[in-house]
């Protein structure tokens, strides 16, 4: 086995690991500053620190690189797993000043795996350019999520076009105006099969009905950052029929699509914020002297250290293998991996920065630090894309059918014997 990245994948940690050292993190308090100063708090797109970051990194060939293919970087979810890491050490700049950032990531693979030339042109174009951002309109108030199939927006047909009534919430950066454009899921046909009701449909911020209502807060963090979380409400909102996603019933199967290569997005994220508490908590635990000796020196300080170095690695094996099984047979052939890492990443991280936050005290729940403003943000990995409960419930019964199977072909084996 070789666990050795190709040359491509070091070239590139190479480089990001300098455009992180050399501008990103130099960058973190001026873009706080820059928040601060903005009329509209929602808007951080529009800061200036992050529009210096972006013509560098557009400059240093560090654009688009999660997306396959001609639009993006043309990279493997092997290759770019590794980068998604180091991006998680500065979680509300990096990525979006490569252009990397969620929602914007999964509705840019959304349109060019199923867009027609016409939604390519229109929404896909400017925001592989960053000239616009979205948001993906899934999630209901007024219905169990966790459960897709609950969805109730209705998505009309009307001639040559939809109407679309429903309410959405926790919808990832609708709050920032320059979200131009919701994809937006809902129920096309009640009357078909349970997985072929709900459709996806761009529909774009200014059409007459959208209401953004209020934004979301995250244990007590609004996120804005990152765009806010919205609440939307859709009232009699009428699009042309040529804004829908595929086709009718569609909708399940562009989720799933979107989904997988996104938990990678995250899951290698996720595992840089765990890398960097880890180094805080090192530096703390050297550095702090409590009851006569270092916190270095007590045995559970010691414990918590070893136990998260040993957390960490099986973490990033496990979600590297899951990206090179993606590569290797698709979505679907891994999907058992991808529900392992769904379920591992939020807990093993969650670990991790509970105990950074325990070895620098008081500190630790401070805005001083971002040790806890990274723990609102992982507990929401818990819910996001679907809570735990679902995974692990849906990877049980995957891995009972698969025994049930094994037994039956050794079964008929023995019988043909």
């Amino acid at each position: 086995m070789d666990f050795t990245f190709d040359d491509v994948t070091r070239d590139l940690q190479k480089r990001l690991t300098a455009f992180m050292s050399d501008h990103v993190h130099r960058a973190e308090q001026q873009f706080r500053a820059d928040l601060d100063a903005l009329t509209d708090p929602w808007a951080w797109s529009r800061t200036p620190t992050l529009s210096r970051l972006r013509e560098q990194a557009r400059s240093e060939g560090l654009w688009n690189l999660f997306l396959p293919g001609t639009h993006g970087g043309g990279l493997t979810n092997l290759q770019y797993a590794p980068l998604a890491e180091i991006t998680g050490r500065s979680m509300a700049l990096a990525p979006p000043a490569l252009n990397c950032s969620a929602p914007d990531t999964g509705n840019m693979e959304v349109l060019s795996m199923f867009g027609t030339d016409a939604q390519k042109e229109q929404w896909l174009h400017p925001l592989l350019g960053a000239e616009i951002r979205s948001a993906f309109a899934m999630t209901e108030p007024a219905v169990a999520s966790s459960d897709a199939t609950n969805i109730a927006t209705r998505v009309d047909r009307d001639g040559d076009d939809y109407v679309i009534n429903g309410r959405k919430w926790w919808i990832t950066g609708a709050m920032n105006p320059d979200a131009a454009v919701f994809i937006v899921m809902g129920k096309t046909d009640p009357t078909a099969a349970r997985h072929r009701q709900h459709s996806q449909i761009l529909v774009p911020r200014d059409t007459p009905g959208v209401s953004v209502t209020r934004g979301m807060e995250v244990f007590g963090y609004d996120d804005r950052d990152h765009g806010g979380h919205a609440e939307i409400e859709f009232r009699d909102v009428r699009v042309p029929a040529a804004n829908l996603i595929g086709n009718e019933g569609d909708g399940f199967a562009i989720a799933q699509a979107r989904l997988g290569p996104g938990r990678i997005h995250h899951c290698m994220r996720a595992i840089g914020v765990a890398e960097l508490a880890f180094e805080l908590t090192c530096q703390r635990a050297s550095g702090r002297v409590a009851f006569g000796r270092p916190l270095a020196e007590q045995g559970i300080v010691r414990d918590w250290i070893a136990e998260a170095r040993v957390r960490i690695e099986q973490l990033r094996l496990l979600v590297l293998k899951t990206a090179w099984l993606m590569d290797q047979v698709g979505n679907r052939g891994a999907h058992r991996e991808i529900q392992a890492i769904k379920i591992a990443t939020p807990r093993t991280v969650e670990w991790v920065l509970d105990k950074a936050i325990q070895v620098h005290g008081a500190a630790g729940l401070s805005q001083d630090l971002p040790l806890a403003a990274a723990f609102a943000s992982v507990r929401t990995l818990r819910f996001a894309d679907g809570p735990d409960e679902v995974h692990k419930n849906a990877l049980a019964d995957s891995e009972i059918r698969r025994r049930q199977a094994d037994d039956a072909t050794a079964a008929e084996e023995k019988v043909g014997v």
